[in-house]
């Protein structure tokens, strides 16, 4: 759990709680909108971005701490493609499958991602840092085929740029010599060595 906290007590959502960071972040949205039910969509980015995925204990302690029905936030959860109900990999790569998407080559720009990351639409890669998901649309249609990688859109993308992009993002991320932990070394600031 990404920057979350352990109960200590062990009762209730699976012993999770926000951590100190998310809860900050959620007093902010809740001082932004008029009522608790329409802080509900941020709210729940905060948590997908704590947890990575909402599973039922996540959606409960939404619920509890927006004081909503735990029905209305399941509801609006999965009703909406963008937040995550299983978990997915550290590049989330979601292809636009709708029509002005599809007319203008998304299944070619599909096979180009399946076939550069050796998965299947709907699957995670073997070390867990490629999800290639098909959506539906990302509302860009005059810019398509158009991809999503986690919260960034790429438009007007062809086969030979969803290789590059797999490229790139594979460069950004490098395997630490003697462990198993992942770095994204576009975060080490400016002076760092790759």
């Amino acid at each position: 759990m990404q920057g979350s906290d352990m109960r200590q007590d062990g009762e209730g959502f699976g012993a999770i709680a926000f951590g100190p960071k998310a809860s900050q972040d959620i007093a902010q949205i809740r001082k932004r909108y008029p009522t608790n039910q329409a802080a509900l969509i941020p709210v729940l980015f905060v948590a997908q971005r704590e947890f990575n995925v909402l599973t039922p204990d996540v959606l409960e302690l939404v619920a509890t701490t927006l004081d909503l029905p735990a029905g209305k936030v399941a509801a609006t959860a999965t009703f909406y493609t963008m937040l995550n109900k299983e978990p997915v990999g550290r590049f989330h790569v979601q292809v636009c499958k709708n029509i002005s998407c599809y007319l203008r080559g998304a299944d070619e720009v599909t096979r180009a991602f399946e076939d550069e990351l050796d998965i299947d639409v709907g699957t995670t890669s073997a070390d867990g840092c490629f999800t290639l998901s098909e959506v539906e649309c990302l509302a860009a249609c005059g810019r398509a085929p158009v991809v999503q990688v986690n919260e960034t859109y790429h438009e007007w993308v062809t086969p030979n740029e969803a290789v590059t992009m797999v490229e790139q993002l594979r460069a950004r991320t490098r395997r630490v010599t003697g462990g198993s932990a992942l770095i994204d070394i576009s975060t080490l600031g400016p002076g760092s060595k790759q």
